[in-house]
C-alpha cells in the first residue's frame, strides 16, 4: 500500500482528497500546513506528496525548498495544487523540482491519472536504479580484489619484512621500503577515492532532475584553479620544468570539486604515460559560450581501438606496463564532464603526441 501525503490548509478539500484516495487503496497522511507537513514528511517517508501553494506558515515553495534539501525526500514525488495557473508561478515549482500540477478545481479522474503516472515513474527510477546498482555490484565484486591486491601486496610484504628484520635494515634501506609503502598506500587510498567517485557518478546520472540542477551550478573562475592544479600534479612528478601553460581567463559552470577532479585525472595520465624531459602542455580557451582545455603529452598515447573502449576496469597494455592503466581516471573524468553538458575528445598517435581535450559551458 502507498503512502500519500496531502498537505492542504482547507479542510473540505483535504477530506475530499482524503475520501478519493482512501477509496482507491491509498494510506493517506495529512497535514494542514505546511511546517506539519515537512515535519511528517521526514519522519514518515511518503511514496508521494501532493501539497496546496498558498498556505498559512510555510506555503508549498517553502514545503518543497525544504524538502529538496534532505536526502531522504528529495526524490519523492510531488504534485501541486493550485487555483494560480499562471506560467511564470508553475515555471518556479518546476525549477525547485516539483513533478506535476494540478489545477483547482480538479476532478477525481485527474488526481488519480496525475498520481499514477508519478507512482510509475517513480517506479521505473527505481527499477534503473536496481538494475544500475546490481550491474555495478557485479563489475566492482570482479574488478576490485584484483585492483586492491596489487598495492596491499606490497605493503603488506615490506610491512612483514620489516616485522621480522628490522634489526637488518639500514638507514637507507629503510627510507626507500618507507617510500614504497607510502606509494602504495596512497595508490590504494586513490583506487578506492575513484571507486566512490565512480559509483555516485552511476546513480547521480539516473536521476534527470538532480543532473540539471548540477548543470546549473554555481560558476567558478577557473583560470587559477588549472594553474595550481597543473603546478601541483608536475610538482607530483618531479616535471616541473616539463609542464607549459596558456589559460586564458574564465569562468565554468561546475563546482570546484569536479573540475578539480576531471583536471587531476587527465594530467595525471599526460605525465604518467609520457618521459621526464618531454613537454606537457595545458591551454584553455574560451570561444561561443563554451570553454575548451586541451592537455597535450608525447609519450605512449593510445591507439584508436583503445580510445574507443575506454571503460571502468580497464587497463591498457597492462602486461607491458606496471602503472595503474588509463581507463579508470578517463571514464571518471569523461563522465562528469557529460553530467555538466561537456564532451571529452581523444587524438592519439601512439609515441608520438597525444591531445585529450574537453570542453564545459562558460560564461564569457
Amino acid at each position: 500500500m502507498k503512502d500519500i501525503l496531502v498537505i492542504e490548509d482547507n479542510p473540505s478539500i483535504r477530506d475530499d482528497i482524503k475520501t478519493t484516495l482512501i477509496f482507491e487503496g491509498y494510506h493517506v497522511l495529512e497535514a494542514e500546513n505546511g511546517v506539519k507537513g515537512v515535519e511528517l514528511a521526514l519522519v514518515k517517508m511518503p511514496d508521494l506528496i501532493i501539497s496546496d501553494i498558498m498556505m498559512p506558515e510555510l506555503d508549498g515553495y517553502g514545503v518543497l525548498h525544504s524538502l529538496q534539501n534532505h536526502d531522504i525526500t528529495a526524490s519523492i514525488p510531488f504534485i501541486f495544487l493550485t487555483a494560480r495557473a499562471e506560467r511564470e508561478n508553475m515555471r518556479y515549482g518546476m525549477e525547485l523540482g516539483a513533478d506535476d500540477y494540478l489545477m483547482k478545481p480538479f476532478t477525481t479522474e485527474e488526481l488519480l491519472a496525475a498520481i499514477d503516472t508519478r507512482l510509475k515513474k517513480q517506479e521505473n527510477i527505481k527499477k534503473g536504479s536496481d538494475e544500475k546498482l546490481e550491474e555495478l555490484r557485479g563489475q566492482i565484486v570482479h574488478s576490485l580484489p584484483h585492483e586492491l591486491r596489487t598495492p596491499l601486496t606490497s605493503i603488506i610484504g615490506f610491512s612483514e619484512f620489516l616485522a621480522e628484520d628490522a634489526d637488518s635494515v639500514g638507514k637507507d634501506q629503510l627510507k626507500e621500503i618507507g617510500k614504497s609503502i607510502f606509494e602504495s598506500a596512497n595508490r590504494l587510498d586513490r583506487l578506492i577515492e575513484n571507486y566512490l567517485t565512480y559509483a555516485q557518478i552511476e546513480l547521480l546520472a539516473l536521476e534527470p532532475d538532480k543532473v540539471l540542477l548540477l548543470r546549473d551550478s554555481n560558476p567558478i573562475d577557473a583560470t587559477g584553479l588549472i594553474k595550481n592544479i597543473a603546478e601541483q600534479k608536475a610538482d607530483e612528478y618531479q616535471r616541473t620544468a616539463d609542464l607549459s601553460q596558456k589559460i586564458s581567463k574564465c569562468h565554468v559552470q561546475i563546482s570546484e570539486e569536479n573540475f578539480t577532479k576531471i583536471l587531476q585525472e587527465i594530467l595525471d595520465n599526460a605525465f604518467k604515460f609520457s618521459e621526464s624531459g618531454t613537454p606537457v602542455t595545458i591551454t584553455g580557451n574560451s570561444k561561443s559560450g563554451f570553454y575548451t582545455i586541451e592537455i597535450t603529452d608525447h609519450g605512449r598515447g593510445l591507439t584508436g581501438k583503445q580510445i574507443k573502449n575506454i571503460g571502468v576496469f580497464m587497463q591498457f597494455e597492462r602486461k607491458f606496463y606496471e602503472q595503474q592503466g588509463s581507463g579508470f581516471g578517463l571514464t571518471i573524468a569523461k563522465k562528469l564532464i557529460n553530467l555538466h553538458g561537456g564532451e571529452l575528445t581523444i587524438e592519439s598517435n601512439p609515441n608520438e603526441k597525444t591531445v585529450v581535450a574537453f570542453t564545459l559551458k562558460s560564461l564569457h
